[in-house]
């Protein structure tokens, strides 16, 4: 966030006259100065509280209550999603000189600038993976923003359906749970598959309904010489053995810290409601899609999250061109860094929107 400079007043130029009365002691401030100085405290103490969320001092709020819904997509596939807290919309006070170009000066310099909106934040799961494995975010978040994850088609709770399993149709699933939750402007922060499929958003729509973005453990597509035989062989283990796959792609990929039995098992059943076919036509489409040349129309704040492996070359140059943003890599994590290290994503993510204007 952009810090304004606050107006130094020298101690010399107060006048103190300190009276004691029954309850306590007061300080009267005499003259011009004195009265701006306690305007000026009293618009510093409204600004620290309403140009902050409360999740940036307290910390003890019980979590907004989840909800489930469903939208219905232009071509009827029913999307569903969770969501929990609401949107704050707060007045924000600056006191500087010189004032910002955007706030209109008042006596003392002292302004108040118009309603300021706070961003909805919308999390998206990548291959096969639920909305709720961002129950982490969602619970620690949603005591101060409206949150919401959904279920990509084909994915979760969202309807099985055999058409539109790659990026671009599914890009266009994100674009109507934004319009139709009015969530924007909305921070997304996608995983995985879903990387791609936001560049794809950006592609067809640009980036008008975002705030920021944030990129986890994945870059925009494309392919590097040998590729083809790791992806063959990806398509390869999912046709033969889905089970065994699956056991392997959430226990030795998705996950290096320990998580307990029932939740390991829990997401891999949660993998296996997407049928076969539809998870191997998802990585088809996934595996054709080049994304490379939005990089450079991205214009809103960005975080690039990358798990701490031999493998994350091509995150790093795709973070290299995204103008202005910052790369976050987790050490130790496995592909759900936000699973495996949740407090530090979770850190991570509430500085980003407090940052944000």
């Amino acid at each position: 966030m952009k810090k304004w400079p606050l107006r130094k007043i020298p101690s010399s130029t107060i006048t103190n006259d300190r009276q004691s009365v029954k309850g306590g002691l007061t300080l009267k401030v005499f003259g011009s100065v004195g009265n701006f100085l306690l305007a000026a405290l009293c618009f510093l103490v409204f600004a620290c509280v309403a140009a902050h969320p409360a999740s940036a001092g307290v910390k003890d709020k019980k979590p907004a209550a989840v909800k489930s819904g469903f939208i219905t997509t232009p071509d009827g596939v029913k999307i569903h999603y969770l969501e929990a807290g609401r949107s704050a919309n707060v007045e924000s006070a600056q006191v500087g000189n010189p004032l910002p170009a955007d706030v209109k000066p008042t006596k003392g310099n002292i302004a108040v600038t118009g309603a300021h909106n706070f961003p909805s934040l919308l999390f998206v799961p990548g291959w096969t993976m639920p909305a709720w494995i961002w129950e982490n975010q969602i619970s620690y978040f949603s005591k101060d923003y409206r949150v919401v994850a959904m279920d990509p088609r084909s994915q979760g709770e969202s309807a099985q359906t055999s058409d539109g399993l790659f990026p671009a149709a599914r890009a266009r699933d994100i674009k109507a749970v934004v319009t139709q939750l009015h969530l924007a402007p909305v921070v997304i922060v996608s995983w995985s598959m879903a990387v791609v499929e936001t560049m794809s958003y950006i592609d067809q729509f640009g980036t008008g309904d975002f705030a920021g973005f944030v990129f986890v453990d994945n870059d925009a597509g494309g392919h590097l010489p040998g590729d083809a035989d790791q992806d063959f062989g990806l398509l390869k283990g999912v046709l033969e053995d889905r089970q065994k796959a699956t056991e392997g792609f959430v226990r030795n990929l998705n996950f290096k810290k320990p998580q307990a039995e029932e939740y390991l098992h829990r997401v891999v059943q949660a993998s296996l409601r997407t049928p076969t076919n539809t998870a191997v036509a998802l990585l088809v489409g996934y595996f054709v899609a080049d994304y490379r040349s939005v990089l450079p129309k991205i214009d809103k704040a960005s975080i690039v999250c990358a798990a701490k492996s031999g493998y994350m070359s091509t995150i790093v140059d795709m973070q290299k061109q995204i103008h202005g943003s910052q790369l976050e890599v987790f050490d130790g994590a496995g592909h759900a860094l936000f699973v495996d290290n949740a407090d530090q994503f979770n850190s991570l993510l509430e500085e980003f929107l407090l940052d944000l204007r």
